[in-house]
Order: structure tokens, then sequence, then C-alpha cells
């Protein structure tokens, strides 16, 4: 028996639909006008997007097919593999089986190209030509840099700016692929001009730079706004992951009993574990599903549900979603893209049906994981990852106690290969677990926005 197990599907069995778990999903609230309180529309959302990505964000449809040309860009990297992790297996001494689902073979190396394709793909068809988004650590930032590059579009990027800093080789990816990074905040917009009065030495926040990109994207015609994560329509693009994984279990003749997924906004989370809850809602197997958060931007864990903006400006939909409200600002850590103020509503509402469970890990005890995964597994995971891989360690050594033979699956989101620098400063000592602000976590609560009555009420 080989140290490591993996299956393999073939080109043709990449997904031909996306799976929408708001087909299935008790308890979804709508999207909500700010300032009229009526649930969003289509129109309301086509002067930032295009039409059929705004359709697909209201979609309660089940599956939306997934157009050739975004299938044939798939092929480059999917469908992604799934290994049995033996040698990890070995090292903890346990009986589960634990299984990774691995990202980060994409070109930009992790699962955000999966949304980043099909939103770039939308827009050419819609004969835009120019894209604004935020990052954090810069996954997302490469991922729709790559998109842009494939479909000749314009990326601009605003990346937080502690990030930036942290991370200069996602800027130059980034830069490589054609777009153009700012530090956010930034001067270049109101939003990040306000900020600066205020805190000329603010770090920066995905919710500061989603503000920025909005801006942009709302003053320029010629431009569109294209998101990373929260969105329902990002998290239904990265529903071919749990797809493909659900495929795959079936070639290992094995079916998870637990399914473990890193949460900041959501997209690798529901991109793995929904097509699991939707076949648990539809009758199928029961799966145990957890969501890993950073224990120092505990959304999901300490956060309130609530409608709340998705930027720190007020300029998107209010979404009902778990949140720490929309001003905060975590502290400068290492856990990238697990930096986001909110959770994505579809998420939310799966953990308030009890779908899903939360879990909050300090990041020295996801970098000890990491290093213990890479040590066996041979790959050096995201910082984001860790979260998952530590969970999974924890799960596995749960099962060894218990003297249980469980299978887990995590998702492997992406490799740490531009993240070094943070693993360098766990491997010296200079990284410290960081506590969030109380302080300025309930004064961003207070601050959460009014829903308005319904004009018609």
């Amino acid at each position: 028996m080989t140290d490591r197990i993996k299956y393999l599907l073939d080109e043709k069995d990449i997904p031909t639909t996306w799976y929408n778990l708001a087909a299935d999903l008790p308890g979804l609230q709508p999207l909500l006008h700010p300032g009229t309180g009526a649930p969003i529309t289509v129109d309301d959302l086509t002067p930032i997007m295009p039409a059929t990505v705004a359709e697909q964000e209201l979609s309660r449809e089940r599956e939306i097919e997934i157009p050739e040309p975004v299938r044939q860009i798939y092929a480059q990297w999917r469908p992604a593999p799934l290994f049995r992790a033996r040698r990890l297996e070995r090292a903890l001494d346990t009986p589960a089986r634990i299984y990774y689902k691995y990202e980060g073979g994409s070109p930009a190396g992790s699962h955000k190209p999966n949304t980043a394709i099909a939103q770039a793909f939308y827009n050419r068809e819609a004969g835009i030509r120019k894209l604004a988004t935020e990052t954090g650590a810069g996954q997302w930032g490469s991922s729709l840099s790559l998109a842009g590059a494939l479909f000749n579009l314009q990326v601009q990027v605003y990346m937080v700016k502690v990030s930036f800093h942290q991370k200069p080789y996602r800027r130059l990816l980034m830069e490589t692929y054609g777009a153009r990074c700012v530090a956010s905040p930034s001067t270049e917009t109101e939003a990040g001009r306000k900020i600066l009065a205020d805190d000329p030495d603010c770090p920066g926040s995905l919710g500061i730079a989603t503000s920025e990109a909005l801006e942009v994207a709302m003053n320029d015609p010629e431009t569109n706004y294209a998101g990373g994560s929260v969105l329902n329509h990002v998290l239904l693009h990265q529903s071919v992951i749990g797809q493909e994984a659900l495929a795959q279990f079936k070639l290992a003749d094995d079916y998870p009993d637990v399914v473990i997924g890193c949460a900041g906004g959501g997209s690798n989370l529901g991109g793995l574990t929904f097509p699991f809850i939707g076949e648990r809602l539809r009758g199928g197997p029961s799966v145990r599903v957890v969501a890993a958060e950073p224990a120092a931007c505990p959304t999901l864990t300490r956060g309130k549900l609530a409608y709340d903006f998705g930027d720190t400006a007020g300029l998107t939909p209010l979404l009902q979603m778990h949140t720490l409200g929309h001003t905060f600002v975590p502290p400068s850590f290492h856990a990238g893209g697990l930096r986001y103020h909110g959770m994505a509503p579809l998420v939310s509402a799966a953990l308030e049906a009890d779908l899903l469970e939360a879990v909050a890990v300090e990041q020295t005890k996801c970098f000890a994981a990491g290093i213990q995964f890479a040590r066996t597994e041979g790959i050096v995971p995201a910082p984001e990852s860790t979260h998952a891989i530590s969970v999974a360690i924890a799960e596995a050594l749960r099962c060894k106690e218990e003297g249980r033979s469980e299978a887990i699956l995590f998702g492997l989101s992406g490799h740490g290969h531009f993240d070094l620098s943070a693993y360098e400063a766990h491997l010296t000592g200079a990284l410290r677990d960081e506590a969030y602000s109380q302080a300025g976590l309930d004064a961003a609560l207070a601050a959460l926005p009014t829903v308005p009555a319904p004009a018609d009420a």
C-alpha cells in the first residue's frame, strides 16, 4: 500500500452544473436595500455586476449550468485531487481515515479561481473591460488577476495594507498577470481618504478594501465589481470542490463522517461542504460539518447574527449574516484571508439551522499543525488552510481516544509558497497569538445599521 493514496477523476468528470444550497436551505433571508428595506432585485445589482451574475446571486434554483468556456479553463487543474493522508494518520497513531481535497494546483495556487474565472467570463460576455476588487492575503486578488489576463480584462486590486507589506510576492504575482495592486486604505478613493484622516496608521481591513473597490465600480460605468467570498454566487461557483469530492469518495468506497473547512468569508468552506449538506437535506447520509475560524477574528463563534453591510463605508446591500460589525478592524495576524468581519449569509443560515458547527483556533496552534502536515504529507499549506488542518488533527486524536475509525475530510484550500515569512515568524518564535479588541468589537456591533421598514409596510 502506498504512503499516500490519490483519488483522481477524468476531465470529463468536471461538474457541468454548480450546486446552489439556497434551493434546499431553510431560513435563508433575502438581501435588503439599505434605503427602502425591500429585498434586493437584479436591477439593483446590475450597476456593479452582469445581470447573469446578479440572477445567480438571487437564485433559488438548485443547479445552474457551468458555461463550456469556464469548464475548459477549469480543465487546466480540475478535477482537483483528493488525497488519503496515510502518513499523517501514522504520525498521529489514529484509527481515523484522513482525507483532504487539494486546491493548490490551480495556477494561482488556491481555490479562488473557481469563481474568478466564472465572474471574468460573465463580465466579458456583458462587454465589461475593467474589474475592481479587494483582497486580504492576496489569493483572491491573484486569482482575479489571472482571470483578467485570460479574458483580457483590466483588474484593479485594493489589498489590505498589512498583507500588502507582509506578502510582497502576492502583489508581484498580481502585477505579473497584469493587474494593478494598491495598499488599502489608499488616497485614491473617498472611503480610503476618510479612514486615513481618522487613522493614518490604519492597517486596513477587507471591509475597507471592499469599500474602495465598490466606490471605483459605482463611479465608473466601464468598471464592475468582483467579489471573492461571502456572496451567494461566489459560494455557488465554488461548489465544484464538494461535488468532485462526493464523486471521489465513491472511488474510495467511503464517505466522510466529518467535513472541515477554514472559514473567513465562507467561499472555501461552502464550496467543500455545501454539496454534502445538500445530500443530507435531501435524505442522504448525515455528516458533521465544522467551520474552523481564527480566534482573533471569531465571526461565527463570537459574532452576532444581524443585517449588516459587507463593507466599512456601507455601500453594499444589507446581508443577514454573523458579523463582528462592518467597522471592525481585526488585529494584524497571519491568518491571511480569514480576517473578514462577516460570514456568508448561506453559511450563517446553515449554522442557525444546526447544519454546521464552528470552532475558533489560535494562529500558533494552526501553524504548528501546518508544519506537522508539511513534514508528513509534503505540502506547505496556506495559513488559512492550517485552521482546517488543526481541527482535523484534533478530530483524529479524538477518534484515537474514543477508539473510533471515522472518515475525516478537510479542505486544503491552497499552498503556502507565498507565505513562508509567516512560517519563518512561527519557526523563530516571533509569531504570537493575537486577541481581538473587545472594546473595538463592542463599538463595531453598536454601529450595526438599523434595518429600514419595507416601503410598502
